[in-house]
């Protein structure tokens, strides 16, 4: 039987406490459901926090007539959940951390990017770290810590205790996805009653309220092409034909199911920030549960259209990583690559010191050498900036192919790293 959602324990915990230990407002962003106010509520027992919630009626129509007042009357550490929909009031937490300076004030949530917010011009740098939770992650459902994006990095060679896991196994993980309310579904059609509701919930209530308008009915059908086309090159023009809207329509109503982690966009890498800019794009859905319930995929299906499981691996490969960006010790941006003559890298790790990691990945059990040309390519722009370049596969064996070039299983990605943690019961 699945586990409570309640009963996983979220990595992401101890850089919050740290957070908060030193900053005087924590910001923990990211989708609905993802279970940010679990973790936050957790937190804000430990330290004596007073939690509001802004989801509630009461509290919500209070933090909107006074938000300068209703700030002013809080005493003491307080967690406010869910601040996108009360955006005045992050000018008053502003002026009383200007007024009042100490570290763990405010721990906010919010499911979506309240900094791109319409109106919220104010910034809070320096004295707001911003954390973003992402739904479960697969060594948090294993009780495992992960280190893959360390390790990756690392001087050891790579590879070392990973062992594979079948295609069927990755497919069922992929389509599990992470929300945590989702998992604890056993049965596949109750989780996807769940993911209905949870699209109906997030695209009428939370997005029109982001966007303040109503009649957006062009957003399921743009979310469900969105789906059929992740991890694949953003083309605005083709989109815009596709779904019939105007190009600066669908520009506002992409930058829309962004603010709300519906979608999110992978930069290209182009040697520089500056020529980063002008290169195009991927588009994904950051949970592949999520992203299987709207592009209509399962198990039988994919195994009459086998070449849908490339875009749907490639999806849980980066939405894998974008989790332990949360807790790795190696900061990176994720980007990816793409030559002019159509070699590419799916995933490009850029460290702080401006080290390169490729990631390509792969639904075969097999690896060649063709398989690794686009590795070979970012290899020879970047220069002494290459560090490694990985093939995450779906076989079993972790093979070298060179001083800096590896095949390794799609379950290295969980498996490198720490000894396994306690799970909480």
């Amino acid at each position: 039987m699945a586990r409570h959602p309640a009963l996983f324990d979220r990595y992401l915990r101890p850089g919050l406490e740290a957070a908060l230990g030193d900053t005087p407002v924590v910001l923990v962003v990211g989708p609905r459901q993802a279970g940010k106010t679990t973790l936050c509520c957790l937190v804000a027992e430990r330290r004596g926090a007073r939690v509001l919630s802004l989801d509630d009626a009461a509290t919500l129509a209070a933090a909107s007539a006074d938000p300068a007042g209703f700030i002013a009357a809080l005493d003491g550490p307080v967690v406010l959940d869910e601040i996108q929909k009360a955006p005045a009031l992050l000018p008053a937490i502003k002026l009383a951390v200007d007024r009042r300076r100490e570290a763990g004030r405010f721990l906010l949530t919010g499911s979506a990017d309240v900094l791109a917010l319409p109106r919220v011009s104010e910034s809070l740098a320096g004295r707001m770290e911003v954390l973003t939770l992402w739904p479960l992650s697969q060594g948090e459902l294993a009780g495992r810590s992960e280190g893959f994006i360390d390790a990756l990095f690392a001087a050891a060679k790579m590879g070392l205790g990973a062992t594979g896991a079948t295609r069927a196994d990755l497919v069922e993980r992929a389509l599990r996805g992470g929300f945590p309310e989702a998992v604890a579904r056993g049965d596949p059609e109750r989780r996807r009653a769940w993911f209905r509701s949870y699209v109906t919930t997030i695209l009428e209530r939370d997005v029109r309220n982001l966007a303040q308008i109503e009649g957006l009915t062009d957003l399921p059908g743009l979310l469900n092409l969105l789906a059929a086309r992740s991890a694949s090159l953003l083309n605005i023009a083709e989109l815009s034909r596709s779904v019939g809207l105007p190009h600066t329509t669908l520009t506002r109503y992409l930058a829309l199911l962004e603010s709300a982690f519906l979608v999110r966009r992978i930069p290209a890498w182009a040697g520089s920030r500056a020529r980063r800019a002008v290169k195009t794009p991927r588009v994904w859905i950051p949970d592949t549960g999520l992203l299987g319930h709207l592009a209509g995929l399962s198990p039988a299906r994919l195994a009459e259209e086998p070449t849908a499981v490339g875009p749907l691996l490639e999806t849980f490969v980066a939405s894998e990583l974008a989790k332990q960006l949360g807790w790795s010790r190696t900061r990176v941006e994720i980007l990816h690559f793409r030559t002019h003559a159509g070699k590419e890298v799916d995933l490009v790790l850029e460290a702080d010191d401006g080290r390169l990691a490729g990631i390509e990945v792969k639904a075969a059990a097999t690896v060649g050498v063709a398989d690794l040309k686009g590795l070979e390519a970012l290899r020879e722009v970047a220069g002494k900036r290459f560090h490694r370049g990985i093939v995450l596969y779906t076989g079993r064996e972790t093979l070298p192919f060179g001083s800096d070039l590896w095949a390794l299983p799609v379950s290295a990605l969980w498996q490198l790293g720490p000894r396994p943690v306690r799970k909480r019961r």
